[in-house]
């Protein structure tokens, strides 16, 4: 049964939680959509289709949402207490900070288990979403892509070049080529200048070109004679339809579904399972690769031993081989050599692709259990270095906080970082982080249970001055 002290604590934690969860969540969409701003504009996307991504990309970010929403809240909740003196109070009836702290423990555990929870069902979906839509978006054709100097031959049936664009609209030196299915060749048009825009309904791309030709040849692709057309303009408007340059079409979610980040922790566990025992047998496939183009190798016999020969026994190479023999035995060694070394190269790069493949599905699976624990690993440096400093608000605790999480967000990808490039392993760089922060959080607990000077700068100002004193007396 919750006491009115536990009320009071979590009453003071959930509002600044929800308030800094949601506010964190739209910093990290809006840093998302900064970073592929370029892929979205021009595109002619419906708020439905935005509102999804949307959707899909703010519960793929959640789990980097959660830890520093905690991690401030707690900040904000203990040094508001601290601040009002209400902290002291309950020490002073005899309450010690642990039993005050117990309540949100149990919460920052429960988020731990709903951020698990999270991680493992609804992350795998939403990126597996969300990255399919975000490919169909950067992969559909922009209708102001065309740039100067370079064919652009996206629009069906057409590649177009211009030598020279102002301001997106006015364009020189247009070249633009038209390859019908029943033409004996290229039909074109060269014009000076124009300009370029969309109609109203980004339907169609429309040229209104000024002083130029038009080029056409008529007839059978299989005829002998054709008829040659040159047509001289000073006005020529031309239309291209951009029905197929939207997001018509969305792939299915089918494509991504291998991938490692789209798959649950049983899923990723039955993987790396798969994975770990292609890689153990990769050294029996090798022999069968490598050698497999050496008759003796089928021959080798495990009890064999080099023979010893003297000096005078040993002869060179080319003295047990007719001359006429020569050229052709080196030809085909030369080829067996080759042929093993390529061999070799193939599978070397399979080997290590399947390491790497390994490598990755394990820091998935580790990382949904360290980005869940990171909730509580920073609760227990938040709430004792906020009844430390004792000051509430978004001040001081936000600055704080933002320095903290980025500690905890630079190990965390330097391990990451790590791990994937084989110098650590997947566990040490994955849990490099909470190995790190874990001990810090235990030092401010205890700190904290002793009410520390540690963030009192009139402590370092006295301890200072004592310094001082003893350097002028030995001195």
């Amino acid at each position: 049964m919750l006491r009115k002290l536990d009320k009071l604590v979590i009453k003071a934690f959930v509002g600044p939680f929800i308030a800094v969860f949601f506010v964190t969540l739209l910093v990290l969409i809006l840093q998302f959509f900064w970073l592929w701003i370029d892929d979205f504009v021009g595109k002619g996307l419906s708020m439905k289709v935005i509102s999804e991504f949307v959707w899909y990309q703010s519960a793929a970010l959640v789990p980097l949402a959660l830890p520093l929403a905690v991690l401030l809240s707690s900040l904000m909740t203990f040094g508001n207490l601290g601040e009002s003196m209400e902290l002291v109070a309950v020490k002073a009836s005899g309450i010690s900070l642990l039993r005050f702290m117990r309540p949100l423990f149990v919460v920052s555990l429960l988020i731990c288990g709903i951020a698990f929870l999270f991680s493992n069902y609804i992350i795998p979906v939403a990126v597996l979403k969300s990255q399919t839509l975000l490919a169909d978006i950067v992969w559909s054709k922009p209708a102001f892509d065309i740039q100067e100097g370079v064919f652009y031959d996206k629009i069906e049936g057409f590649s177009i070049k211009i030598g020279k664009k102002e301001n997106d609209s006015v364009i020189k030196d247009v070249i633009i080529y038209e390859k019908g299915p029943n033409n004996l060749q290229d039909n074109f048009i060269i014009a000076n200048s124009g300009i370029m825009r969309t109609t109203g309904n980004k339907r169609f791309l429309e040229f209104n070109l000024k002083d130029g030709w038009r080029y056409q040849e008529k007839g059978d692709k299989y005829a002998k004679n054709t008829e040659f057309i040159r047509i001289g303009f000073k006005e020529y408007s031309k239309q291209f339809d951009l029905s197929s340059l939207g997001l018509q079409k969305r792939t299915s979610d089918t494509v991504n579904r291998t991938n490692q980040r789209m798959q649950s922790m049983r899923q990723l566990s039955k993987a790396i399972d798969s994975l770990q025992k292609e890689v153990d047998q990769y050294s029996n496939k090798v022999k069968q690769d490598v050698f497999s183009t050496l008759t003796f190798a089928k021959y080798l016999d495990s009890g064999y031993a080099k023979p010893t020969l003297s000096k005078d026994t040993v002869k060179r190479f080319e003295q047990l081989i007719p001359d006429s023999c020569l050229y052709t035995v080196n030809q085909k060694a030369g080829a067996v050599v080759g042929s093993i070394t390529l061999n070799a190269e193939i599978a070397n790069t399979e080997f290590r692709g399947k390491q790497k493949d390994l490598r990755l599905h394990k820091i998935e699976w580790h990382k949904k259990i360290t980005l869940s624990l990171a909730c509580l690993v920073l609760f227990l440096i938040g709430a004792p270095l906020g009844s430390i400093i004792r000051k509430g608000g978004l001040g001081t605790p936000l600055i704080i906080a933002i320095l903290l999480f980025m500690f905890f967000f630079f190990f965390n990808t330097s391990g990451e970082k790590y791990a994937k490039e084989n110098v650590m392993t997947a566990f040490g760089g994955m849990w490099m982080a909470t190995l790190f922060l874990l001990p810090i959080g235990f030092f401010l607990t205890y700190k904290a249970m002793r009410d520390s000077n540690l963030m009192n700068k009139e402590f370092y100002f006295r301890s200072w001055r004592k310094i001082k004193t003893i350097f002028k007396r030995t001195g």
